[in-house]
């Protein structure tokens, strides 16, 4: 497909979608206004104004997140207020309180009304959406990937565009694994500006993967070293967002060895700080075992740099010796829920304990990496 590009007009930080003289009448209750304000990255405001010949005794607010998920599900507001005749009424979304939303998420929204008479009123949906108005967005489309970005020129965005889509080809040469449904990606111009876009960021937060709304977050500099950083960086979440579309279900999700791992093996060769964990880690006989790295890894760094360097070695082993097809039959077993043993064992014929054993059998010291 034709890569587009498109510029768009400035946003501002505060939207509002609001139809003046709304009005929607069912039995005595009518409604006057029905608006939402968002101001991102912090909060949605939603307000609405009715009257009715009787008392208004019931509002509550219901809505939907677009994402990927297995079943929409409707979260409802009972909003507390004074019964009247004439009601103006409003319920801010902090997201200090939900976690927030990653730009680009869009929600439906309609309100329920209730009076002393037993008349009720279900307000035509609507929808927010929740964007970064901060900046000028620019885009550039190519294939199921979309991508946003602010700072630097045409040929920049290009790529880093082209970076996601080799990432995208490499994936599913090596895996089998390839997208299922669209995704966006945001270009921030430095890990400030997109910590900003975040609720409650770490410090050391430079791109993050949003995997049940397909969106990459990251931030990227013009400069050379920064752009050959966030090629890696791009294909490494992008990866995260292939792998959990590939597997979604409801009952099981994948080891984190499994799910980093494929992460940093689609990035390319390990850098020195991880082959240096791993050679000092296998020399002084202290290699975590493949079923201690099931867990979320260890805020410890030196901890946390030799899991993914042996959650990268463990992927590329499988890989080199078993062959793409047996990676994506693995994947598409843990897509149907199996256990991490049981999946294992289907397809390799070995469990976890089984694959420590013959991964690390196969070591050299020297030769690691």
């Amino acid at each position: 497909m034709k890569k587009k590009i498109i510029s768009i007009a400035a946003i501002t930080l505060l939207m509002i979608l609001f139809i003046p003289n709304a009005v929607h009448a069912v039995g005595g209750i009518t409604v006057t206004s029905d608006s939402a304000a968002v101001s991102f990255p912090d909060s949605i405001a939603f307000n609405i104004s009715a009257q009715d010949g009787a008392n208004i005794n019931d509002i509550r607010l219901h809505y939907t997140v677009e994402r990927i998920d297995f079943a929409k599900i409707t979260s409802e507001i009972y909003i507390s207020f004074t019964p009247a005749a004439s009601i103006k009424q409003q319920y801010t979304m902090d997201m200090r309180q939900t976690g927030g939303f990653p730009p680009g998420t869009n929600l439906d929204y309609w309100w329920t009304l209730t009076d002393a008479s037993g008349g009720s009123l279900a307000t035509t949906p609507k929808v927010v959406h929740f964007n970064d108005g901060r900046y000028n967005w620019k885009t550039s489309q190519k294939g199921m990937v979309t991508l946003y970005w602010y700072q630097g020129d045409a040929s920049f965005a290009g790529e880093l565009m082209d970076a996601t889509q080799q990432a995208l080809g490499r994936l599913s040469d090596n895996t089998g694994a390839e997208l299922k449904k669209d995704v966006t990606i945001y270009i921030y111009a430095n890990a400030t500006d997109l910590q900003g876009s975040m609720i409650f960021p770490q410090d050391w937060t430079g791109g993050v993967a949003f995997t049940e709304y397909g969106v990459i977050a990251i931030g990227i500099a013009t400069d050379a070293a920064s752009l050959s950083w966030g090629k890696g960086a791009i294909s490494h979440e992008l990866t995260h967002l292939v792998v959990h579309q590939v597997t979604l279900n409801p009952y099981n999700g994948l080891p984190t060895w499994l799910d980093e791992g494929l992460a940093m093996y689609s990035e390319g060769p390990l850098d020195a700080s991880f082959t240096s964990a791993l050679y000092a880690a296998e020399k002084n006989n202290t290699l975590i075992s493949i079923r201690s790295l099931t867990s979320p890894f260890s805020a410890d760094a030196n901890l946390s740099i030799l899991s993914y360097a042996e959650s990268d070695e463990v992927v590329s082993y499988l890989i080199s010796h078993y062959g793409r097809d047996k990676m994506l039959e693995l994947l598409n077993i843990f897509g149907q829920g199996s256990g991490y043993d049981d999946a294992l064992k289907t397809v390799y014929g070995f469990d976890m304990d089984g694959l420590n054993t013959e991964w690390q059998a196969q070591l050299l010291v020297g030769t690691v990496g």
